[in-house]
């Protein structure tokens, strides 16, 4: 899509930080985990800021919500693995609280995303009225 980057869009900056803070959060799991707990929420906290930014640059509004949907479990698979990390005690509660701050932000500036992205195509399916119209009942000539 044109317009402005993916780089532009809030959500996205959002998302970067939070996959910088849960890969400072993941430093400190126990090396057993490093092929299992840690590895998937790492994958999928990169996938939330990765499929905003996919999203962003595809052909269609309709494929940027689609990434934006992608993005959103990705989100919710993150904070489900927070929870658990934090049910190991391999973060205390105050750290996950943290990061479910950050994850009900960017989920909330997904949904709005997606609600005004919905709009705008609703908003583009209205028939217009003018020169060229479905409404515009007068026939073509050699000047218009």
């Amino acid at each position: 899509m044109s317009g402005q980057s993916y780089r532009d869009l809030v959500v996205w900056q959002k998302s970067m930080r939070l996959v910088t803070d849960i890969y400072k959060m993941t430093d400190n799991f126990p090396k057993a985990e490093v092929f299992g707990l840690t590895s998937q929420l790492k994958r999928a906290v990169v996938s939330v800021s990765s499929n905003i930014a996919e999203g962003q640059g595809r052909d269609s509004i309709k494929e940027f919500i689609r990434h934006l949907s992608i993005a959103y479990g990705s989100l919710m698979e993150a904070e489900t693995q927070v929870q658990i990390a934090a049910n190991l005690s391999y973060i205390n509660q105050m750290e996950a609280d943290k990061s479910f701050q950050q994850t009900a932000e960017i989920g909330r500036m997904m949904n709005g995303l997606t609600r005004s992205l919905r709009k705008s195509i609703t908003d583009n399916r209205q028939p217009a009225t003018g020169n060229g119209s479905a409404t515009d009942n007068r026939q073509p000539t050699a000047d218009n």
